[in-house]
């Protein structure tokens, strides 16, 4: 299938709704760009009670069913941008995102901010190569 010229949405029906006028995934010829994920529960569509290692646990699922909708995995991320509102939670952070994505390092940003959509103490978005095929 050819895509559309230029960069295009991709249809993300996995992944908790997006909360504003953007989209979740965006394919850019080879590479997926992703929108920060907050830790929302896909199924309530709330914010997820407890830690940032709980928050980042939810995250990186979220991450990873965009990924998937486009038909990649963590596997294919390049590069992440981390946002967490205390620099603090840096270490339960790390944590999880060294289980989640195991050997594979992509390249990452953290970065602290003053805050968060809905409150939330993680946000993590994605460039991911996945070539069309």
């Amino acid at each position: 299938m050819t895509s559309p010229a230029g960069p295009h949405p991709v249809a993300t029906p996995n992944a908790p709704p997006v909360a504003g006028p953007y989209s979740a995934a965006v394919r850019a010829g080879d590479w997926l760009v992703l929108a920060g994920q907050v830790p929302l529960d896909p199924v309530t569509g709330r914010l997820v009670d407890g830690d940032a290692s709980e928050q980042c646990r939810q995250v990186l699922a979220n991450v990873a069913a965009v990924l998937g909708d486009c038909g990649a995995t963590l596997a294919d991320v390049a590069k992440t941008t981390v946002f967490v509102t205390d620099l603090a939670d840096c270490a339960a952070m790390n944590a999880v995102y060294a289980e989640e994505f195991g050997d594979h390092k992509p390249a990452r940003s953290t970065v602290q901010v003053a805050a968060l959509p809905l409150g939330a103490k993680v946000e993590i978005e994605a460039w991911a190569f996945c070539p069309e095929g």
